[in-house]
């Protein structure tokens, strides 16, 4: 075709188009529809942008997420972008079969904003895990992350009552961790494949950063164990019997401690030098007593964590703490109903912290939460056993449960047996090393069929 003819032909496609465009414009709900489709078809194209994360993040696989962490949020997300296309592949459906007399605007547009909706939070779905994932391509820092993973599926194991869901851990700014628990529902709708924990920038690398991540995990232990509302039941019933409402502010705050029991109970001394140094803010936010926050405020929150250590794992530490923390944060200055408050608040720990221990919820068959955390093994004497023999036989230590090598460095750290520089130098060294190891000992498990299970299960 030569030039005239070219220009030609571009010129009828020109008047076509226009032709069309005033058809659609004069026959109005033919037109309703024709804008409708175009958005709707467009949602379409940019659904299939949407990509399950090992085809688009590119990290060396020690700093990925695990294999059923992976998996779990592929699946979940794929699904989601399936359903969300057959809903707008429907609704096109719906449009073509209307003709002028069925096609009321409002009506379709109304339908095309709610799948607007649910694709929107199908993308904001993807970013909460995107957001993590992304951060694994960070020079050591992603390597690092994977250890913590790690670590944090070691907090959450307890064999025999529940399944632990995979957990995924990253950073963000702020001295405080939070969790995004597993099985929870995602914004826009769905149950949460993994636990996304996020854990504060500012405590990498540190045994502290144990205090935070475990006590997250403890979050998600409790949700799978029901332990919160079979607590919150005891602690009315003991509320009504003695008529104390001291017992309310305990009810008030279980969440939280039940959390930070988890965390004493995994890492012993090492939660409650964490939390000490996550709230220790000025005096005034110590002894905030806010009743609308489920936090118990600071001052009161590191005395139930030295009570909850010392009914653990009993030794003069404790006190120790206690009195250190008392020292920084004198309450005498407080007023007159602050101080007895507070001294209220502080004779009715004991009492509380014991029947904290011994609670026995249906979900660990007639065992009591202290019977079920292993204690026996992490009492200081023992922690300071297990650093001696480190230090003629290091190897021995990478052969050590996560958790149980952060209470001994975190026991060391405490009794002056360790700096600063040491135990960030050593736990580096650890997470490389489990992260590293947890990937391999995976990869073994999917291509070494005396060790793997069924690839449905294992890969």
């Amino acid at each position: 075709m030569g030039q005239a003819g070219q220009q030609d032909h571009s010129v009828r496609r020109q008047v076509v188009i226009a032709l069309i465009g005033v058809s659609l414009m004069v026959n109005k709900p033919a037109y309703v529809r024709w804008m409708l489709m175009q958005e709707a078809r467009a949602m379409l194209v940019r659904l299939a942008q949407v990509k399950p994360f090992v085809l688009t993040e590119s990290t060396v696989p020690a700093a990925n997420f695990s294999l059923s962490a992976q998996s779990a949020i592929d699946r979940y997300l794929m699904a989601g972008r399936h359903a969300l296309q057959l809903q707008v592949q429907t609704y096109l459906h719906w449009l073509q079969g209307l003709d002028d007399k069925s096609t009321h605007p409002v009506e379709a547009q109304q339908r095309l904003s709610l799948l607007r909706l649910r694709f929107n939070a199908t993308l904001s779905q993807l970013d909460i895990f995107a957001d993590a994932l992304t951060q694994r391509s960070e020079y050591e820092t992603g390597i690092r992350l994977a250890g913590l993973d790690v670590v944090a599926a070691d907090a959450l194991r307890l064999e025999d009552y529940y399944v632990p869901p995979p957990v995924i851990c990253y950073l963000d700014r702020g001295s405080g961790a939070a969790i995004r628990r597993a099985r929870t529902r995602l914004p826009g709708g769905g149950e949460n494949p993994v636990a996304v924990i996020r854990v504060p920038r500012e405590r990498m690398i540190g045994s502290g950063i144990a205090s935070s991540l475990i006590h997250e995990v403890g979050h998600q232990a409790a949700a799978l164990l029901n332990l919160v509302n079979s607590l919150r039941v005891v602690l009315q019933q003991q509320e009504r019997e003695v008529k104390d409402s001291i017992w309310r502010y305990w009810e008030r705050w279980i969440s939280e401690i039940v959390a930070d029991f988890w965390s004493v109970a995994r890492v012993g001394v090492t939660s409650t030098l964490g939390l000490m140094g996550v709230v220790s803010l000025p005096r005034a936010f110590v002894f905030r007593m806010n009743m609308n926050d489920s936090h118990p405020f600071p001052w009161i929150r590191v005395i139930l964590s030295c009570a909850i250590g010392q009914a653990l794992y009993p030794h003069p530490q404790w006190h120790r703490l206690a009195q250190l923390w008392k020292s920084f944060y004198p309450k005498a200055t407080l007023d007159t109903a602050g101080y007895s408050l507070l001294n209220q608040l502080e004779a009715g720990i004991p009492e509380f912290i014991d029947l904290l221990i011994h609670h026995q919820p249906r979900s660990l068959h007639g065992q009591s939460l202290i019977e079920v955390m292993d204690t026996a093994n992490r009492q200081p004497d023992r922690l300071n056993a297990y650093f001696e023999h480190w230090q003629r036989t290091p190897a021995a230590m990478y052969r050590t449960a996560p958790t149980l090598v952060f209470a001994v460095i975190g026991q060391a750290r405490s009794d002056g047996r360790m700096s600063p520089e040491q135990e960030s130098a050593i736990l580096g060294k650890l997470l490389t090393y489990w992260a590293v190891y947890s990937t391999l000992k995976a990869n073994t498990a999917c291509v070494t069929p005396e060790t793997a299970q069924p690839p449905s299960k294992a890969c």
